[in-house]
């Protein structure tokens, strides 16, 4: 199995951090978020696009989720 990031659609990320013990998504300010404990993952709009990534690799990120974490729930 490659450890290389894809794009996604927004339904198959929030699908996966919901595995990863992510609750949501809420409405927030600007974007959908979903959270485990205090941390806080946001949802990019849906604009009918997948999304990249570069832009999942800093969600991840921000989310503290590895992506041996990520590819695990897949």
């Amino acid at each position: 199995m490659s450890n290389k990031l894809v794009p996604v659609s927004r339904r198959e990320l929030i699908r996966r951090l919901g595995k990863l013990g992510f609750v949501g998504p809420y409405p927030g300010a600007d974007h959908e978020y979903m959270s485990r404990g205090l941390v806080e993952a946001r949802i990019p709009n849906p604009h009918g696009s997948d999304i990249s990534a570069d832009l999942l690799q800093r969600i991840l990120k921000r989310a503290g989720i590895s992506r041996e974490e990520w590819f695990e729930v897949s």
